[in-house]
């Protein structure tokens, strides 16, 4: 059961497109930039220039090369400094895309294993028309008119097993819905600073050349690789969260081995791990932050408070989990 035909894989693709569509734009900004950069260049150079001639000193030739090379770098922006940022940075979000592919894969085949060690288990208890259409129909058959009572008994169990199963698996769908609508809102806002970043990157470029204006350069960087950072560390996050659902699934799979065991068909846990996820999807940005400092400015301070309170309430949440937990633990003793 599925509560929105959502193909979120198709729209985070569309969103890589978007972006590399996005990129010649930022060379209507060039011509602007160069201007803005060359005037800059032309009072950065005189002011030094005339300062060394007041003091009677020899030029120092070789500061005064940083707006020219600034200007190269704006007029071949798209490939200089996007193209060369981007070449480096893409190892690292295929490296990563790669550990949750990895991740994806063993707890799909570990949820197959599960559901059939759980038909299994049905078939031993004795109840495989609970979780079998054909089984049910053909026991039904076999009773006649005498087992009337029999006939309604396994109606009302599996009817109500099936409305069980059908109110666990809506809330499992509606948490795993608001987790990957998380994941592409953390995937849409990088995007959209992506692009605003380079569209606007050979502006911050050009008045890096003047004087108080140096730093722009340096945390058009830092906020640039950090951004690009969001989507390796969200593929690091869910590859965390597949791997403790593997490792919960083969908990379950263990369990299921043993002939003793009931499954009560149970996803309690998982979703426990979908509302951590989803707080957690929001401290990505404060996890890019904590790998390269971006420094300054206010584009981004929104969402960093946002992803920090995020962190916060992630780290309540999970206490709050454990407290519960261990509070059960320690009634049952």
């Amino acid at each position: 059961m599925t509560l929105l035909a959502i193909d979120f894989d198709n729209l985070h693709q569309l969103l890589r497109n978007l972006h590399q569509d996005m990129m010649p734009l930022c060379g209507d900004m060039v011509g602007v930039a160069k201007g803005i950069a060359g005037l800059g260049a032309l009072f950065y150079v005189a002011s030094r220039v005339w300062q060394a001639l007041a003091r009677a000193e020899p030029i120092d030739v070789y500061p005064l090369l940083r707006p020219f090379v600034i200007g190269l770098c704006i007029m071949f922006f798209p490939t200089f400094v996007l193209g060369t940022i981007n070449a480096v940075m893409s190892p690292v979000v295929k490296g990563t895309h790669t550990i949750l592919e990895t991740q994806m894969t063993d707890v799909h085949s570990l949820q197959a294993e599960k559901e059939r060690l759980e038909y299994d288990a049905r078939l031993r208890e004795g109840k495989a028309w609970l979780v079998d259409d054909e089984v049910y129909d053909q026991k039904m058959k076999d009773l006649g008119i005498t087992d009337a009572a029999e006939m309604i008994s396994m109606w009302g169990e599996r009817t109500w097993y099936d409305m069980k199963v059908w109110f666990r698996q809506l809330i499992r769908d509606f948490f795993e819905l608001l987790f990957n609508a998380a994941a592409l809102t953390i995937d849409t806002l990088r995007t959209f600073f992506l692009v605003v970043l380079s569209i606007l990157g050979p502006l911050a470029f050009a008045l890096s050349v003047y004087d108080g204006f140096q730093s722009t350069l340096t945390n058009w960087i830092s906020r640039y690789i950090s951004v690009y950072l969001w989507l390796p560390i969200a593929d690091l996050f869910s590859a965390v969260l597949s791997k403790i659902q593997a490792l919960m699934l083969q908990m379950d799979i263990d369990m299921l081995r043993d002939p003793s065991y009931v499954p009560d068909a149970s996803n309690g846990v998982y979703i426990i791990f979908f509302i951590i996820g989803i707080i957690g999807y929001f401290s990505i940005p404060s996890v890019a932050g904590w790998v390269i400092q971006a420094g300054g400015g206010s584009a981004t301070r929104g969402v960093n408070t946002m992803a920090s309170k995020g962190a916060a309430m992630a780290g309540g949440v999970a206490g709050a989990a454990s407290g519960n937990v261990a509070g059960r633990l320690m009634g049952k003793e």
